[in-house]
């Protein structure tokens, strides 16, 4: 019995030394002296209020049926929207002043504090779609896990590549060992069960992983691997009888089952855009979104701006997201160490792979998975998330031609 007691203090005490004990350690570090990081863009900002304006705008727009409907409230959706963006908008700005160097040590934080929460969203009720995937606080506030497991594997993925990045051309330290924590999240989020998670963060990591060009010469076949072990994974859902098989059968037809109910939402989504046309029906007057189109506010959010801006509020919509893109992008080329650039790439994924699943499930090419549109979209875990993230971008220092590169 004293063994196991012994064990268990020992295991305790790691746990607090690597949360707690690495955010005190942060504290000295936290803030950098200007000379060790670049200036704010108060151009990115001003494109971040930006979309956040206009997101809100079409958010409120897309909103106010469903939100009338539910709670005879027209402002009991963009109310909390609002409340969260300013606070997403805080936290933005403290990371973008904190020390690059204690990325080091919010890693192995974030992870465990991950780890937790997705053990604890497995604890709590079933939501309504019979799945596990939120954490409900005190309050009537709720979190979703599977949001800050990308921000942590972000950092921590960046944090292990830069470590060992004179080594990336070994298989273990270039891709094996990068990928271990992955695992038990993935596992974590295959219980609740929440499958486009897995897939986005497989994403993240696998863009992260060949933007250091590694493991090298291993990296050739790797590639073919893991595109065998995703079209292994997909037609595992295809085969099944969940409601993830009926999706991918009404998009793909990849699945012998009855979906004719499936293809509901996005039939919808269809409508609405074809239905603004060039210039759209004007803000504020969709007709879709008056109960026809399910999640307006969330995953469908496109298919308004398409009804009520047309084609040019579409194409102004997605040149935002892309500006942001194209600007972490930037930040990473510039950055002057791997750890940087690495977390840039990650961010700069996290909103490329979004849009591109978002816009093709209201497209009618993507089963609908659940992702959201980035900025715009209903959901506080994802706004903040999104404006930690920009922060990171932020603060990331440098100007001259990296090496890390090179």
């Amino acid at each position: 019995m004293s063994t196991a007691v012994s064990i268990v203090r020992t295991l305790l005490g790691l746990l607090f030394d690597h949360t707690i004990g690495n955010i005190v350690r942060m504290v000295p570090i936290i803030r950098l002296p200007k000379l060790e990081r670049g200036p704010v863009s108060r151009g990115f900002l001003a494109l971040l209020l930006v979309i956040l304006f206009f997101g809100l705008t079409m958010l409120f727009s897309a909103s106010y049926s469903s939100a009338y409907a539910t709670s005879g409230k027209l402002y009991s959706i963009i109310k909390p929207q609002v409340i969260i963006a300013l606070v997403g908008l805080a936290f933005m700005w403290i990371l973008s002043n904190i020390n690059y160097r204690a990325l080091r040590l919010m890693s192995e934080s974030l992870y465990i504090i991950t780890i937790v929460l997705l053990i604890l969203a497995l604890l709590s009720p079933e939501d309504t779609n019979g799945t596990y995937r939120w954490v409900y606080l005190p309050g009537g506030a709720s979190f979703q896990p599977s949001e800050l497991a990308k921000f942590s594997l972000m950092i921590w993925t960046a944090d292990m590549l830069d470590r060992d990045y004179d080594k990336k051309n070994r298989l273990w330290y270039g891709a094996i060992k990068p990928a271990l924590p992955l695992l038990p999240i993935l596992y974590l989020l295959h219980k609740e069960p929440h499958n486009s998670a897995m897939i986005l963060l497989c994403l993240i990591f696998a863009t992260m992983l060949i933007c250091t060009l590694s493991p090298g010469r291993w990296l050739l076949p790797l590639v073919p691997a893991c595109a065998v072990a995703g079209s292994y994974f997909l037609k595992g859902l295809a085969s099944g009888e969940g409601y993830a098989a009926g999706r991918m059968d009404a998009t793909w037809g990849l699945a012998p089952l009855d979906t004719a109910g499936m293809g509901w939402q996005t039939r919808q989504s269809i409508y609405a855009i074809s239905t603004g046309g060039m210039f759209g029906v004007g803000i504020g007057a969709s007709v879709q979104k008056h109960q026809w189109l399910p999640y307006a506010e969330n995953d469908f959010i496109f298919g308004v701006i398409g009804e009520e801006l047309g084609l040019l509020g579409c194409i102004l919509t997605l040149a935002l997201l892309t500006a942001i893109i194209v600007r972490c992008v930037w930040v990473a080329r510039h950055a002057k160490t791997s750890l940087e650039g690495l977390v840039c790439i990650g961010v700069a994924s996290v909103v490329i792979f979004q849009v591109i699943v978002n816009v093709g499930m209201c497209l009618f090419v993507m089963p609908v998975i659940g992702l959201t549109l980035p900025f715009i979209s209903y959901g506080g875990s994802s706004l903040v998330m999104l404006f930690m993230s920009m922060g990171m971008v932020s603060g990331v220092q440098g100007r001259s031609k990296p090496d890390w590169l090179r």
